[in-house]
């Protein structure tokens, strides 16, 4: 049987991005560490997607290691704004065109600033939704730079 293939593979594949994919649908996981669990892959390489909105009401998208928690404050240092919130779940469907726990930096309906923790460039490769529950793709940063634009930054609480 083939492996379903999502909007963010397909975007990987017609870019020519190598890629590794991870299909967990079939294991009930809905929470970070259950992914990290399922995949059995190191918490510091799996990384989550929150989006969130600022006082000025700008979106923008931060990309975090699994196991952390973003800190706001940084957060909104990182994008030049006083402050930054998360983004309400119900909101979170209709601007990005993805759902809680399958939510990528990949293939949003438009995309958005995005700021990928400077935890992961001592990864050589991070693992993040591939747009749908269930399912992880694995890419280096050197490639992922060649389908959307991102900057590092320190935004995890210490």
């Amino acid at each position: 049987m083939k492996p379903e293939k999502t909007n963010v593979m397909r975007i990987f594949d017609q870019k020519k991005i190598p890629y590794q994919q991870y299909d967990y649908s079939g294991k009930g996981v809905l929470s970070g560490e259950e992914v990290v669990q399922a995949l059995g892959q190191n918490p510091e390489q799996v990384f989550k997607t929150l989006v969130t909105v600022s006082g000025t009401g700008k979106h923008y998208v931060f990309v975090i290691p699994v196991p952390a928690k973003l800190d706001l404050k940084k957060a909104a240092k990182a994008v030049q704004e006083k402050s930054i919130a998360m983004l309400k779940e119900k909101e979170l469907f209709p601007l990005t065109g993805y759902v809680h726990g399958g939510c990528s930096p990949v293939g949003m309906k438009k995309f958005f600033p995005t700021v990928i923790d400077s935890s992961a460039q001592h990864q050589g490769t991070i693992i993040f939704s591939a747009g749908k529950i269930g399912y992880q793709v694995e890419v280096s940063l050197e490639n992922l730079n060649k389908v959307i634009s991102f900057r590092l930054a320190d935004l995890i609480i210490s």
